[in-house]
């Protein structure tokens, strides 16, 4: 992905990214340096983004009791 600066020194953040960091209009960034020189770009709320495994959680409903399983293991119905 690419962007280019603006004469008024202005970025647009790729659609991507945006969906990515979960940004809305009004969300404040912090830019920063990491060792390499590298820009860093975060959420200044701290909050982090769920991964695909933390999204999918819950979704697949409560699943069975410890007796329901039990009960199935020992052949019943």
């Amino acid at each position: 992905m690419t962007t280019k600066v603006s004469a008024k020194g202005q970025i647009t953040l790729p659609k991507g990214v945006r969906d990515f960091l979960g940004l809305t209009p009004g969300t404040e960034l912090v830019f920063s340096l990491n060792s390499d020189r590298q820009v860093v770009l975060v959420r200044a709320d701290g909050k982090k983004i769920p991964s695909r495994i933390e999204k999918a959680l819950g979704h697949a409903g409560p699943g069975p009791t410890t007796d329901e399983i039990m009960e199935l293991m020992r052949g019943g119905s």
